[in-house]
């Protein structure tokens, strides 16, 4: 008995000792045979002598519970733990106990990354206000001394590169930060959910049974069995059945999706503070790969629970979402911005790859602003798709980012167009104020060579208006037939999947519509200014070459005054040659058109003052250029150029019949003189026919007229009509060819396009083919409808 008290006693220090050399189990065990021990109520120092034992075990219990927060911890130290505490305090939970402390030591490290990441940007940002106090004492001293203006344009361009170089450093902390986020989940959610599958499916460790020990005093036997025998094999098959904890999987779910869903919060208000303007840079993609490797990493066997991983599926695809329409956003925007840096530099023909659109750098740009955003939203686009064969739910939301994405898109290429427009008619209302300004101070002095300055602000390379009015074409019409057409094809892929061929050709309409409808606008532009110079030159031909069209020299074929006349189309041609070929023979159509209309346009003015009267040579001079004009520019006369020409030839032949029938009036009325003559011998021309029959039959020919004046005036109108028909029709036919011959270098590029019937050029006519056939009386011709001039028509407008 005695040697069983002095036992007792010494439990506090054997049981120190044991916990002091590691072997818990002995430590447990001495504490189960003290509590075993049936005390006497009046032996009270035994009492205190196990309470002292206790104080040693909750000792033991708290150094035990401290041990579960070690992060190295490793299983089989957790097993051994656990086991000993619920020897030691069956009723309590250690488990339970230990997954919490592993979700705090979780949320904790996230904490930590959120703390780390505030210093280093609290760093940064005084780094920053230092820097902006540098700069700011730098501009005083600039101030000081004197060289403000140089300070700032050399502070300004040095801000800006900081406040770039600073953004980037800011955005690198931040995927610095989210890639410390996701390393926290990668490493530590899958472990932790791991051992909570193995916990609540009674695969986490064995418990041993407690040792049966029986201690008796007071006449009491105290039966220890320390030997006792491991678990039967029966026992062992009951161990999954085993329950470590009173708690369900299912709230460890619920610690989980906590968990993920403040990593998610942090996540996301970090990524949405990228700076946009590295919207191109890596930081954003980087975030976004990030978050598809977590995701990854957790949807691996037993690595989170499926609520988890669907959480982080829904981050990935909103910041997926968001990234998206940024870059929409950061491609109308940069359209924006590249448009104001048109240099008027046209590009050559390797750099525009062949395209017969003489374009300058701003399509390239558009073109390269397009691309970069595009590349990156259609693989953003296909990894999405990829999440619908995981949730289908989120297939209606990527049906919506693909409409968006493709509103994007051709919003760009309509903000584009609109910009050209907006190009366009600053360059119309530049040259307006020009003009308006020299008319206001009383001359007009080179008003087209004065345009040199660029639009912009940048330095020119081609300064002519007309050429830059060219190249505002040339864009337009390289973005309409090739540039939409080819990024069109290249990225419908990414909307087109939920589209039919019906919406995929009207996104086409509308754009080919649009940029159409633009071409027309500045082709209006361009063909007008040509209008003006047009209209001089036929002023100048008509009554500046200094001839008298009622006393009018003998025909000799085309006057220099013609030739000069044409050189302004033979300039067009060249010109828009080579800056927008294929709108070459609608300009000159409509340029052609326009001269004929400019011809009766200048008639109408002048019938009755410097062409009251036309006689017969002015008359046949007259057709004969026309006929050549008709010749020449075949290619680019439109139906209603020819309606115009017969129009026109028409109102000649009225006012030389007219001028015939007024003798008084008509100073040209007069013998003709013969071959020997000085006019005459001053034509060194080849020719078939004699002028010396010419001018006999022409004489003739006025004798008759003057005796049937006095005779029938009715007779007289057919006479006058027929002899203008035949003599036009006589200098036509011996003339017209040899001038076409002696002024072939001049021509030779309408010729050449003479060779290529265009769509709209009818079977060649006679040029005299609206004077043939009956005339019902001298009024015929006035009866007829004259149109207005050509740049008042709807289709130039």
């Amino acid at each position: 008995m005695l040697q069983r008290f002095r036992t007792l006693f010494n439990l506090p220090s054997s049981i120190r000792g044991s916990i002091a050399k590691g072997e818990y189990d002995l430590a447990v065990r001495e504490y189960r045979k003290a509590k075993s021990i049936v005390l006497p109520s009046h032996v009270g120092i035994l009492k205190r002598v196990l309470e002292e034992v206790e104080k040693v075990m909750q000792e033991f219990r708290m150094m035990l519970y401290k041990s579960m927060e070690d992060p190295e911890l490793d299983l089989a130290d957790l097993e051994n733990i656990v086991r000993l505490l619920l020897e030691l305090e069956p009723s309590s939970d250690p488990v339970w106990r230990y997954l919490s402390i592993q979700n705090r030591r979780i949320k904790n490290l996230l904490e930590k990354c959120t703390s780390n990441h505030e210093a280093q940007m609290e760093i940064l940002h005084k780094k920053i206000r230092e820097r902006f106090k540098s700069d700011a004492r730098w501009r005083q001293l600039q101030e000081d001394s004197s060289k403000l203006l140089d300070s700032e344009v050399s502070l300004d361009d040095s801000s800006e590169l900081e406040s770039h170089l600073l953004g980037e450093e800011m955005d690198t902390l931040r995927g610095r930060y989210i890639h410390m986020l996701n390393s926290v989940l990668i490493h530590h959610i899958p472990s932790f959910w791991r051992l909570s599958i193995s916990v609540f499916s009674g695969k986490f460790a064995k418990v041993i049974p407690p040792l049966q020990t029986k201690v008796t005093t007071g006449g009491g036997a105290l039966d220890t069995d320390t030997n006792s025998k491991p678990p039967s094999s029966k026992n062992d098959e009951k161990a999954g059945d085993i329950k470590y904890s009173t708690h369900a999987l299912e709230e460890v779910t619920v610690m989980i999706h906590c968990t993920i869903a403040a990593f998610e919060a942090k996540v996301q208000s970090t990524f949405r503070d990228f700076d946009e303007s590295n919207i191109l840079r890596p930081f954003m993609s980087d975030a976004i790969k990030e978050i598809a490797k977590t995701c990854q990493a957790l949807e691996g066997k037993e690595s989170a629970p499926p609520a988890a991983v669907k959480a982080l599926h829904g981050l990935y695809f909103d910041i997926t979402k968001i990234y998206i329409l940024r870059l929409c956003t950061w491609m109308r925007a940069t359209t924006k911005e590249i448009s104001p840096d048109e240099m008027w530099n046209p590009l050559t023909t390797l750099e525009r790859n062949r395209s017969p659109y003489a374009i300058s750098c701003l399509p390239l740009a558009f073109r390269a602003t397009i691309i970069s955003a595009m590349d990156r939203i259609s693989n953003l686009i296909e990894s999405l798709r990829n999440e619908t064969i995981k949730y289908h739910h989120v297939s209606e939301h990527i049906q919506e980012i693909q409409e968006s994405v493709r509103l994007a898109f051709l919003n760009s290429f309509l903000d584009f167009a609109g910009y050209l427009e907006r190009i366009g008619s600053e360059l119309s209302q530049r040259r307006t104020n020009k003009e308006n300004s020299a008319l206001q101070n009383g001359y007009l002095h080179n008003i087209e060579n004065e345009l040199s300055t660029s639009y912009g602000g940048c330095a020119a390379a081609t300064s002519d208006f007309h050429q830059k009015l060219l190249i505002v074409l040339s864009n337009i019409g390289h973005c309409r037939d090739e540039l939409s057409h080819i990024l069109y094809n290249k990225y419908k892929h990414v909307w087109l999947q939920h589209r039919d061929d019906d919406e995929q050709n009207a996104d086409m309409r509308d754009l080919v519509t649009s940029f159409s409808a633009l071409e027309e606008k500045v082709l209006g532009q361009y063909t007008c200014a040509k209008s003006d110079l047009i209209r001089d030159a036929a002023q100048i031909y008509l009554f500046g070459s200094g001839i008298q069209w009622g006393g009018a020299p003998t025909v000799k074929g085309i006057r220099d005054a013609t030739n000069d006349l044409l050189h302004i189309l033979v300039g067009v041609h060249a010109e828009v040659s080579n800056g927008a070929k294929p709108l070459l023979e609608k300009i000159l159509g409509i340029l052609v058109e326009g001269l004929i209309d400019t011809f009766i346009s200048l008639f109408n003015e002048n019938k009755n003052k410097d062409l009251k009267v036309l006689d017969t040579n002015g008359f046949c001079q007259l057709l004969i250029e026309l006929e050549y004009f008709e010749t020449v520019l075949s290619a680019y006369f439109s139906p209603q150029a020819h309606e115009a020409l017969k129009n026109l030839q028409g109102l000649l032949l009225d006012k030389a019949c007219e001028s015939v029938s007024e003798p008084s009036e008509n100073p040209g009325h007069q013998r003709r003189s013969t071959r020997g003559s000085e006019d005459a011998m001053a034509d060194d021309r080849q020719s078939n026919i004699s002028p010396d029959d010419l001018l006999f039959t022409m004489n003739l020919w006025l004798d008759l007229i003057e005796i049937t004046r006095k005779s029938d005036p009715h007779l007289l109108f057919y006479g006058t009509l027929n002899l203008h028909k035949a003599l036009a029709q006589q200098f036509s036919s011996e003339l017209l060819e040899g001038e076409l011959e002696r002024t072939r270098l001049n021509i030779v590029c309408f010729m050449e396009a003479s060779l290529h019937p265009t769509s709209h050029q009818g079977p060649q006519k006679s040029a005299f083919s609206s004077l043939q056939g009956p005339v019902g009386s001298p009024n015929h011709r006035r009866q007829q409808n004259v149109g207005s001039p050509a740049y008042s028509r709807q289709r130039r407008k």
